[in-house]
């Protein structure tokens, strides 16, 4: 009997997954869909590389002020209610690129796409943390962070074959209206744990083994938050490499098409290897830390090696400007997307480990915020960069060493990675 409720709260918990894998997917479909344009855009609006900039730069400050509103938002109101408005608001704006006509149209668009997007990772890290115990949500984070992977595996795909056929303004509006389809299946099965009739005392009591994992009895101050150094070390970390992943997504492709003379038909099977590549990576990183901790390794040690492997996996791309061999750059760039995505799932997870769950959105998005700000400042100095030195040099070098930096950070601010008595 205890064998036959412990299947059953794993396929609702599986199937709660799955429904925050594909809204992750959707996600970066919608996000990734200018990057893959942006040739073709470009060509036909006069776009320069400094008005790009800008235009990503107005993805990543709506996406940041969303982060610092939408973690408040899920912790008060709940997760259901919030990732419903957030895929409502970000599915209408992604569709609406269409009827962009100008670089000042593109930023209003983008920028209300961000503020919708914003809360996907907060409302995901705050499912995984209601749904899963601390022992499991690390493999649950990288599976459904696998999503954002997928997502920009399928987009270079479904993107291309839409332009080619029907031109590049009905790819925003055709990837745009897919969030319309997840919806439904989010509003007919999502609650939560409490709240979801089919799950029983048993399953409740694997969900909330954590006896150190209560919700708060009260609010708690943003200036409470960052006075514990486990919030700065965090916030640091988003805010110093989270712009790295904007850049694989919204310029790899370019940086490919200029230095490999590739189309946007001869796009897809590279962007296809770099980002399955990185899937693999947030999968394992996930489960690699997971698997420490089950047999019989701390959570401190197991996230801090896992991070530390991540960081290993980037370093190499500082090469990647030296190359000439497409696929020796393919291989280079996507050991790094693997290495970003280990660390997102071990860092996302570090979050649920340290902070209690009515806290969870809020740190999310405190530190998504951080690291939104960090990509909307690199946007702009990544466009001004190419188009002074007309070199990706310098980027990639950058790019190269800020996980090992990370590392240090967390050995330095995290003493120990255990449950958080806030006061």
């Amino acid at each position: 009997m205890e064998r036959i409720e412990h299947n059953r709260i794993g396929n609702i918990r599986w199937r709660i997954l799955a429904l925050l894998f594909f809204a992750t997917t959707i996600n970066y479909i919608d996000r990734q869909v200018i990057g893959i344009l942006k040739p073709f855009i470009a060509g036909d609006l006069g776009w320069t590389e400094a008005d790009y900039g800008f235009i990503v730069t107005a993805f990543q400050v709506a996406y940041a002020i969303g982060l610092l509103v939408t973690g408040r938002l899920l912790d008060k109101y709940g997760t259901r209610a919030g990732y419903l408005l957030a895929v409502i608001v970000w599915s209408v704006a992604a569709a609406a690129h269409a009827a962009a006509r100008g670089v000042g149209s593109f930023i209003a668009v983008r920028f209300f796409l961000g503020l919708g997007e914003s809360a996907n990772f907060p409302a995901a890290v705050k499912s995984v943390a209601e749904w899963f115990p601390k022992k499991e949500r690390a493999l649950a984070t990288g599976i459904f962070n696998s999503g954002s992977t997928v997502g920009a595996i399928l987009a270079p795909v479904m993107v291309s074959g839409i332009t080619v056929l029907l031109g590049w303004r009905l790819a925003f509006v055709l990837t745009g209206l897919t969030g319309f389809i997840w919806i439904f299946f989010w509003l007919l099965y999502y609650r939560h744990p409490l709240q979801h009739k089919s799950v029983k005392k048993p399953e409740l009591d694997h969900i909330f083994q954590d006896k150190d994992d209560v919700q708060p009895g009260k609010r708690v101050s943003w200036w409470l938050l960052l006075k514990h150094k486990e919030t700065i070390a965090i916030c640091l970390t988003r805010f110093i490499s989270d712009w790295v992943w904007w850049f694989f997504l919204f310029w790899i492709p370019d940086f490919l098409a200029k230095t490999g003379g590739v189309n946007i038909k001869e796009l897809v099977l590279p962007l296809i290897i770099i980002y399955t590549v990185s899937s693999l990576g947030g999968i394992a990183g996930g489960w690699f830390s997971s698997y420490l901790i089950k047999s019989g390794r701390s959570i401190d040690f197991s996230r801090k090696l896992a991070i530390l492997f991540s960081a290993f996996l980037v370093l190499p791309i500082v090469f990647v400007p030296l190359l000439n061999e497409l696929w020796l750059i393919v291989f280079f760039i996507a050991l790094a997307t693997a290495g970003h995505q280990s660390w997102a799932a071990n860092i996302f997870t570090i979050i649920s480990d340290v902070y209690p769950k009515g806290l969870v959105g809020s740190m999310a998005g405190l530190s998504g915020f951080m690291g939104a700000i960090g990509g909307a400042l690199s946007a702009s100095f990544v466009g001004l960069i190419l188009q002074i030195s007309n070199s990706y040099t310098v980027i990639f070098t950058i790019a190269s060493v800020v996980y090992v930096l990370n590392w240090v950070i967390i050995k330095i601010f995290i003493k120990r990675i255990e449950p958080l008595h806030l006061s």
